[in-house]
């Protein structure tokens, strides 16, 4: 009989007659990437559940996003009176594959921080790439947010969360005639329009997203006393109301990932599997420059002992550049009712090294829910021949679990007095707040001197009377200080009066 894990890798599934031999993932192999797709309700779901038992199972973390909220139950075991104990069983005995519920151990993560610990990160971490993708800014408004990161890393001002970056904005705005000069011109109009994309973040949970304490990935790669690996859970429901936060904010781990990782070649088995489920949101309109991004971390990620594998409904919502790199591959059923489905069909039976016991197009279309065709590479990294599999039973609870059960489970991680509450540092907003009042504070005490220099009588030289200043020209530049005082004076008090202040005088006191 199979179990979950076989001498060399996991146990995918089988079958029995006109099915295939049992069907394994090479552990060692398990980081060269691979896909799971397949139409809405054809089984994908409890694909990624089984693989990612795999994982956990020999001691690899893996991350996967919960879309629906039926992933949750990886935390609890199966159960004998299960309403799908019946047909699991049955598949099992037809597999030949040992049946044993058990739970896996999961930590919950939620970027809001209702269903999960919060997971944030920094302005500074995201960087201007993802941050331009994520705000879907035209060329010229990556190029002044660009100038942004540029100033503040120059001037020591830490961007952590979005008034940091707003705060910075604002400042590049009102000394942008001095900062043309050295790093190209910045339209008042161009900041207006990054300020009302960072409105519209904001107004998505981006508040939720940016901010201290910020992730740190080694708190996803942890194992267990039983050497088990952690499991670490997304909850992505509310999340997928804005599809472009939940393809960056997963972009974003899968860059750090590749950023902090070291080189380790090739392992004997991967040091974390990251499952991208709704994969068609990270490409979708994406510019070139992105994808080639993508691209070019799912090439190289790989010598850091990461998989990575997509989850989507067609092969085809993932550019050919990446495609090519997924070496282990699930196909559940695909519909073909229109014409582009039929060649949507026709392109994903392309890519699978040919049966000749079948036809993989046909086969496409007619596996059932749990069933799927699979390839999975071999021992010399090359594409196994196609075959018809029956997909194993999981060994933990199919669908969601109870919000007692997910608080228990939260509180079991041991990460909550390390995330859940956040804090606010000294940063970009703090240290620009400071200098406009420092600013403002200078201003007030010229006044205040010129001022009393006004009210003193002034001796006529060689003389012993007195004279007063004649008007003209410099009685008008003392009109023009005194209302720029007395609006200075009346604007301390407020955040927007600190700003006004930061743009009249930023040339002033502002500057380095």
């Amino acid at each position: 009989m199979q179990t979950i894990l076989t001498q060399a890798g996991i146990f995918a599934g089988g079958g029995g007659e006109g099915y295939a031999a049992p069907q394994e993932l090479l552990l060692k192999l398990g980081n060269r990437h691979g896909l799971i797709a397949g139409a809405t309700g054809t089984g994908k779901t409890v694909t990624l559940q089984v693989l990612a038992e795999g994982f956990s199972a020999a001691g690899v973390p893996v991350f996967m996003a919960d879309v629906k909220g039926d992933l949750a139950g990886m935390s609890k075991a199966g159960s004998e009176t299960g309403k799908l104990h019946e047909p699991f069983a049955k598949r099992s005995a037809t597999i030949g594959y040992e049946l044993a519920y058990k739970a896996c151990p999961v930590v919950f993560w939620d970027m809001f921080g209702e269903q999960g610990h919060p997971v944030r990160t920094t302005i500074t971490d995201m960087g201007p790439l993802l941050l331009s993708r994520l705000m879907e800014l035209s060329e010229p408004q990556e190029g002044v947010l660009n100038i942004a990161f540029r100033i503040a890393d120059e001037q020591g001002l830490a961007l952590l969360d979005l008034k940091d970056l707003q705060a910075m904005l604002v400042w590049i705005g009102q000394n942008a005639a001095d900062i043309g000069l050295k790093y190209g011109n910045v339209s008042p109009a161009t900041v207006g329009a990054i300020q009302r994309q960072l409105l519209t973040l904001e107004n998505q949970g981006g508040l939720k997203l940016f901010g201290e304490p910020a992730l740190a990935l080694a708190d996803m790669m942890r194992t267990g006393p039983d050497g088990r690996g952690q499991v670490n859970i997304l909850a992505a429901d509310k999340l997928m109301a804005s599809p472009q936060l939940y393809a960056t904010l997963l972009l974003w781990l899968l860059s750090e990932l590749f950023e902090q990782l070291p080189e380790v070649g090739d392992p004997d088995k991967p040091k974390f599997v990251f499952f991208f489920d709704e994969a068609h949101l990270l490409f979708k309109d994406a510019p070139k420059a992105l994808v080639t991004k993508v691209e070019q971390v799912a090439r190289l990620i790989r010598s850091k002992g990461v998989g990575v594998y997509f989850v989507t409904q067609n092969p085809a919502d993932v550019p050919d550049e990446i495609l090519g790199q997924l070496g282990n591959r699930v196909q559940h059923a695909l519909r073909a009712f229109t014409a582009k489905d039929q060649q949507d069909l026709h392109r994903a039976a392309e890519n699978y090294r040919a049966n000749p016991r079948f036809d993989t197009e046909t086969a496409i279309k007619e596996v059932g829910v749990g069933e799927a065709v699979t390839s999975f590479l071999d021992a010399k990294g090359t594409p196994g021949v196609v075959e018809r599999t029956l997909i194993r039973p999981p060994q933990s609870q199919v669908g969601a679990i109870t919000p007692d059960e997910r608080a228990q489970c939260m509180a079991a991680s041991g990460l909550g007095g390390k995330y859940d509450m956040a804090f606010d540092r000294e940063s970009a907003f703090e240290k620009l707040s400071a200098r406009a009042t420092a600013a403002a504070d200078a201003a007030a005490q010229a006044k205040a001197q010129a001022d009393a220099a006004r009210q003193q009588p002034a001796q006529q030289p060689g003389g012993g009377g007195f004279w007063t200043a004649p008007t003209g020209r410099s009685g008008r530049g003392d009109s023009l200080a005194e209302t720029l005082g007395k609006s200075v004076v009346r604007q301390i008090g407020s955040q927007a009066g600190r700003a006004i202040v930061r743009g009249v005088l930023g040339s002033l006191f502002g500057r380095r």
